[in-house]
């Protein structure tokens, strides 16, 4: 009894967590419909369902964080760091980046869209292999670019280089890109940035550089273990760019 007394009392405190987070969003949208747009919620029975499952849904989710993704993370990092092999490290970190971003819902959602928009735009024809072809490459691409960010990260913190020089490098060259990669693809090449740091590349990527930095000596977890995320929002803008010139 007193078991199920306290996981009560641990869910019920999630969802307080999930609902509290997510008020400001619902209090914007009640505000715009009910005095700016002054109409009334369409579906609102749906509009509730959906609210009650988002807030459930965050709450297992973050929950979920906190159970495996971060633990999993870190001890694995460790583990690497103490095995001594350097090549094993930036293998597993490519392959971190890499599978966590093919996995990335929000790049397959905007992959698909970008192939759609690039139909209607006439820069590919509008058969389905050819949407399909366009999309995955694009996906492919990204994944690579974060895999690619995901070492230059790890070795960054092995190392012990600054990051703001290699993060002022990467900028100056997504600038020098921007000139010369067609117009159509360089919008989709900054979102692209956005899209790889989200719901299953963040929790991984964050744990895998804190776990690293943790397991070196003379790293600072807090100065040397985070950064990998910029990276990772950095080189998928580059790449993509370069995917646009080629394609």
């Amino acid at each position: 009894m007193g078991e199920f007394l306290t996981t009560a009392k641990g869910l019920a405190r999630l969802l307080m967590d999930a609902a509290r987070d997510l008020l400001p969003i619902v209090v914007v949208i009640v505000f715009f419909q009910a005095v700016v747009i002054r109409q009334p919620f369409p579906n609102l029975g749906d509009i509730l369902i959906g609210t009650l499952l988002v807030v459930l849904g965050l709450a297992f989710f973050v929950r979920g964080l906190e159970m495996g993704l971060f633990p999993l993370g870190e001890a694995m990092a460790q583990a690497f760091a103490k095995k001594g092999s350097l090549l094993w490290m930036l293998a597993f970190a490519f392959a971190l980046g890499f599978g966590t971003t093919v996995a990335e819902p929000a790049l397959i959602a905007v992959a698909a869209e970008a192939a759609q928009t690039a139909a209607e735009g006439g820069l590919i024809g509008r058969g389905e292999q050819e949407l399909t072809d366009y999309a995955y490459g694009l996906r492919m691409t990204v994944a690579l670019s974060v895999g690619f960010a995901i070492v230059i990260g790890v070795t960054r913190i092995i190392k012990g280089w600054p990051i703001q020089w290699l993060i002022i490098t990467g900028y100056l060259g997504v600038v020098v890109l921007t000139f010369f990669a067609p117009a159509e693809i360089v919008g989709i090449a900054y979102d692209s940035g956005g899209v790889t740091t989200s719901t299953i590349t963040v929790p991984l990527v964050t744990a895998l550089g804190v776990g690293l930095a943790s397991s070196i000596r003379g790293r600072n977890p807090m100065t040397d273990g985070f950064g990998l995320i910029a990276f990772a929002s950095l080189t998928p803008m580059m790449f993509v760019m370069v995917y646009g010139m080629v394609y």
